[in-house]
């Protein structure tokens, strides 16, 4: 796997906020991305380290055991897109989620990134209070493809 050079890590009281790659557990992503209620239901676990390898990866860590995570998607220059923005259930509702949204936001391979997305089924008011926004009518339809 190739590691770029990490965002410096950041405290938040007890907390400590990484973009490290090589702090990641990779099987506690792996879990908590493959939970029933996720999208990534049945991602084989030998396509799992490309979603690594290839996104801007945030750890968050609490005593040492990773308790957070998220991943940016980016060409560092028109779009970025944010994903599986996810804090342990039984530490939500500290202030985590907020301060992983600003860590995230303050990284410098993400500035003056031209245009954001997220997509999202839940925690509307938290990516809203940082400028993301549901378009009532936008010309642009998200599809997809499923490929093999």
């Amino acid at each position: 796997m190739t590691y770029r050079k990490p965002y410096p890590d950041q405290q938040f009281g007890d907390y400590l906020l990484s973009s490290d790659k090589k702090k990641l557990d990779l099987q506690y992503i792996y879990d908590l991305l493959c939970q029933p209620s996720r999208y990534s239901t049945g991602l084989p676990p030998e396509r799992f380290p490309s979603i690594i390898k290839n996104s801007i990866c945030f750890g968050v860590y609490h005593e040492g055991k990773q308790i957070g995570f998220s991943r940016v998607i980016t060409d560092y220059s028109e779009f970025a897109s944010l994903w599986d923005v996810i804090v342990t259930e039984e530490y939500r509702r500290q202030g985590i989620g907020k301060a992983l949204m600003k860590y995230i936001f303050a990284h410098n391979e993400l500035q003056g990134i031209f245009r954001w997305f997220l997509m999202t089924e839940d925690a509307h008011g938290l990516y809203q209070k940082y400028g993301f926004k549901s378009e009532a009518y936008n010309p642009y339809v998200m599809m997809k493809v499923n490929a093999g």
